[in-house]
């Protein structure tokens, strides 16, 4: 029986659509628990929640109050089972043949056996598994045709664990905390599965189960049935592939790369064949560029398909040839060549040989971390310390964008089009970065390799975003011990080679937030140390080593948030060895005190900022998909706050008894800066509540990333903002730009804004009445334009306006204007409530013209003396709103696209994303729906169902 598995893409193949490949979703599955009283149809890939919702026996996973309702899911023990007989009676086993029993993933301990014989029991979701059963097949026990994999409950089983007399004690007290609990407490450092099942701050704990990704069996020829040539995947199964594009190293002491130099194409092939095959080659080509290798000899492959053999072979392209890959909004953006790898060989008389063909790009990606050279220091004004930023190409830039986190609880349902939808409303943003955060999940390339059953990196690539990619460990200390080495050894091996061959990769980092973990328990606890050694073990010393024994082509950084290195090469990190007064590594804020959210002395002065953010609630539209009952739609409705995980229970207790907190934080942000939504209309009321918290979120928001990239031209000379967060995956409280069902909340917009190329600022300082207003840059060269300032009433009468030109040097700060004392600020016989100032820029840069709009109001808008605008919208053709404010000032006009549809708003004359801005009298606005045919559920949805507010409609019907 033939086997043919084609390069990767073996992950979607149909089932029984390739002979010798069989597709395991092509039998008929059973689920039941443990004591059998379950027993439903069951499928592959899928969970357990997935499935029992498709048999009726629960309703959606992420209705009302079901993640309290569906714990018993939890506690509970699934096993899945099926009967093997459509794949061993068409399967004539010969002595030589050899099958293989191939699962991209398993979530996550389970015990596999086939035809009543155990394979094996595995822990850890981030693995594929590979297992010759060919005996197993062959020698059924007792008849018995089933192939069964049998999962435990995560939750009991990392119970279990804990409760062994040999388990490492991690203390939590009142003082120092060595693990952050969320719902399901203690087990999550112990277990290799997604953190956020187990509970996080921003979603629910369904800690599901399955065979979540695609499973097969591959057969590989007998020789020695061979009469004709066989194809080569008949006779080797290819496991495995990297592919790892760079250039030479010119500073081991600062890891910089010879730019100049041509580009070292290193591929690794992992393969098991059934019969030895001798002087194999390797032959590499790219079409686009008519370049194509040499045959390259290779290793000889033994003839074992109990372990892969790996061979690998190095090619050397010409610096020039390649057009380098760019970020989307960097030179000239990305590009993409696809090369084709094929492995050569002979078997008896008959050539053969397997290939396949993989987009990638040519591209350098550096972070500096070494000190600032006094030179630096003292012709820039540069603060001392270390660097802290990336290189592309040999370029610094300034990395925009925000973190993501999984796209839903139950990977096996995820898609493609829900996925590119946020990375590209991410792209329509301004963003170039996105930090994939160590407590999810590893993404997968694309949806047909390695049984991704979803693209990510692939669409990064297009796309021409950086991904910053984390190891999955999260804001915990570990127990470093033998059994947990061995088992993230090939995890992390794994995950390093598949994602490789994508120029969008920017990092490996060890992890999230631990290093602030362990200083803290080094400086708290009497073994301290302990803890610290651990940690130098584990994130310093053994992942260093897997990660950079796999690529060559990327850094590596212990944790997201770090102090930095005292030394590239050796590996040494700095914690908190440094000079008082010097910055090194990067940061976060995070500051839920919302009378403090325009305070710029609580911005951190950092070189680079990889977290920040503040919750908000999802619109009334997403309350909609998953409330029950009409009282639910209410601020602080149970049903509502149940969906509120910050601060987390820290344990099983619900509804979650720390959720007022949150709320607290929210609506203190709303009161004090927004009009208190009230009105007689309880929905309307509800929807305003909803919106206004996207409002204050996004003005602070945009406030620190002003503030960080305002920092390029100072001291800290700052280089990267990335907020949290990007995506949510459910609807519920969150500190989202994108909602669940990919509605852009009111921060994306500001994003779009706010991450322009060349914007212009305001920074106010109460304490003693300062204005500084500045224009910033991000590109490459010198940016020269003008910058309209011009301050109106809220009836929208013109009050004074200032036309000033200026020139930005690349990345850094242009100042128009700073000015002290309300009374030469304000226009004269105004008060700070009653007026606002409206500022514009245009400037060219890159060839383009680019516009930039923000607001700077010297009052609350709380106690704005706001009047009713009196806001017309016209409809036009192709879902183009023409609003008009007849009375007075809308600040935050904000559109509302109907329920089941998903889009974005455009202004039609930048073809920019466009919402949630201030109104004018005499200024109308144009703005286009763009629909997303495949994710909206309402395909043509009428105009009088888009819905136009302003906080105004807070306190008005």
């Amino acid at each position: 029986m033939a086997a043919l598995l084609r390069g990767l893409a073996a992950a979607c193949l149909p089932a029984l659509a390739l002979a010798g490949t069989f597709d395991l979703s092509g039998l008929s599955w059973t689920l039941k628990n443990a004591n059998g009283s379950i027993a439903i149809p069951g499928s592959v890939p899928s969970q357990a929640h997935l499935d029992l919702l498709k048999a009726g026996i629960i309703s959606e996973p992420l209705l009302g109050i079901n993640d309290d309702l569906q714990r018993w899911i939890v506690n509970d023990n699934w096993t899945y089972t099926a009967d093997l007989t459509p794949f061993t009676s068409t399967y004539a086993h010969s002595p030589g043949e050899r099958a293989l029993l191939v699962f991209y993933g398993l979530d996550t301990i389970a015990n596999i056996t086939l035809a009543g014989h155990p394979v094996a029991w595995v822990n850890n979701q981030f693995r594929q598994y590979v297992f010759d059963v060919t005996e197993l097949l062959a020698s059924p026990n007792s008849g018995d045709t089933n192939l069964t994999v049998a999962f435990e409950s995560a939750w009991y089983y990392g119970l279990n664990v804990t409760a062994r007399p040999d388990a490492e004690y991690f203390p939590n007290t009142a003082n120092i905390t060595t693990v952050d609990n969320f719902e399901y407490p203690g087990v999550r450092q112990w277990i290799r599965k997604i953190d956020d099942d187990f509970g996080w701050d921003w979603g629910p704990a369904f800690v599901p189960t399955g065979i979540f990704k695609p499973a097969y069996i591959v057969t590989l020829l007998d020789p020695a049935s061979l009469t004709t040539a066989p194809l080569g995947e008949d006779l080797v199964f290819l496991e495995e592939s990297s592919i790892d594009i760079s250039k030479p190293i010119s500073n081991f002491t600062t890891l910089t790369y010879d730019e100049t130099a041509p580009w070292n194409v290193n591929v690794s092939l992992g393969l098991r064949s059934a019969l030895p095959i001798f002087r194999p080659t390797i032959t590499l080509s790219i079409p686009e560029l008519n370049l194509t290798s040499y045959p390259i000899p290779v290793q000889s492959l033994p003839g074992d398909t109990l372990n892969p053999t790996w061979v690998s072979a190095e090619w050397t392209v010409p610096e020039g040839l390649p057009q380098r890959w760019y970020t989307h909004d960097l030179a000239t953006g990305p590009k993409l060549y696809n090369m084709t790898v094929s492995f050569d060989f002979h078997v008896l008389v008959f050539p053969a040989s397997i290939s396949f063909t993989r987009a990638t790009g040519f591209r350098t990606i550096r972070l500096a971390q070494t000190p600032y050279t006094e030179e630096e220091v003292a012709a820039r004004g540069i603060t001392p310390g270390d660097q802290w930023h990336f290189e592309l190409n040999g370029m610094a830039f300034y990395s925009k964008g925000t973190n993501i986190i999984p796209f839903d609880p139950f990977y096996s349902r995820i898609t493609t089009d829900q996925v590119e939808w946020v990375l590209r409303a991410a792209a329509l943003s301004g963003q170039n970065m996105l930090r994939v955060w160590g407590g999810g999940m590893y993404q997968p390339s694309s949806s047909d390799v390695q049984g991704g059953l979803y693209s990510f990196y692939s669409l990064c690539d297009e796309l021409g975003i950086l991904a910053w990619s984390e190891l999955i460990f999260s804001d915990s200390l570990y127990p470093i011990n033998n059994f947990l080495l061995e088992n993230v050894d090939p995890e992390v091996r794994q995950n390093v080679r598949r994602v490789n061959v994508h120029p969008s990769n920017a990092q490996w980092a060890g992890g999230n937030e631990i290093e602030g973990i362990v200083i803290q328990a080094n400086t708290s606890l009497s073994n301290g140390t302990h803890y610290l050694n651990e940690f130098v073990t584990l994130f310093q010393d053994y992942l260093y080593g897997v990660v950079t024994s796999e690529t060559t082509s990327v850094p590596y950084t212990d944790c997201s948030t770090t102090h930095g290195v005292l030394s590239l090469e050796p590996y040494v990190l700095r914690f908190l060895n440094g000079t008082p007064g010097y910055i090194y590594g990067n940061s976060e804020r995070y500051n839920y005190d919302a009378s403090q959210a325009f305070n710029l002395s609580t911005f951190p002065v950092s070189r680079f900022v990889n977290e920040f953010g503040f919750h908000s609630m999802p619109s009334f539209y997403s309350w909609e998909e998953v409330l029950e009952n009409p009282e639910d739609f209410a601020f602080n409705s149970t049903v509502v706050m149940s969906r509120d995980h910050h601060p987390p229970a820290g344990n099983l207790s619900f509804p979650n008894p720390n959720a007022p907190q949150g709320q607290y934080q929210m609506t203190s942000g709303v009161e004090l800066w927004l009009p208190t939504p009230g009105t007689a209309d309880s929905n309307q009321t509800f929807a305003q509540w909803c919106y206004s918290t996207q409002i204050f979120q996004s003005m602070t928001m945009a406030a620190q990333i002003a503030w960080y990239r305002r920092g390029a031209g100072l001291g800290e000379n700052n280089l990267g903002s990335l907020v949290w967060q990007l995506n949510d995956i459910w609807q519920g409280v969150s500190w989202s730009a994108v909602e669940y069902s990919g509605r852009w909340k009111v921060l994306n917009y500001e994003l779009a804004n706010v991450y322009s190329p060349v914007i212009v600022s305001s920074f106010w300082t109460p304490d003693n009445e300062t204005l500084d207003i500045m224009v910033t840059s991000d590109r490459w060269s010198d940016v020269s334009g003008t910058a309209q300032l011009t301050w109106y009433d809220w009836t929208g009468k013109e009050l004074d306006t200032m036309t000033h030109e200026f020139t930005v040097p690349s990345l850094n700060n242009s100042l128009l204007m700073t000015m002290t004392g309300l009374e030469n600020i304000l226009p004269n016989g105004t008060q700070t409530a009653d007026v606002f100032l409206l500022m514009n820029l245009t400037a060219e840069a890159d060839n383009q013209t680019v516009t930039n709009e923000q607001y700077f109001t010297p009052a609350s808008l709380a106690r704005a003396t706001l009047v009713d605008p009196q806001i017309s919208m016209t409809a036009g053709d192709n879902y183009t709103f023409t609003l008009s404010a007849k009375g007075g000032v809308a600040p935050w006009t904000w559109l509302d696209h109907p329920s089941g549809t998903v889009g974005y708003f455009v202004d039609t004359a930048s073809g920019l994303p466009s919402n949630g801005f201030y109104l004018i009298p005499g200024i109308d606005r144009t703005v286009q729906f763009l629909l997303n045919p495949t994710l909206s559920k309402v395909s043509e949805p009428s105009p009088t169902d888009f819905v136009v507010r302003s906080i105004w409609n807070n306190t008005h019907i």
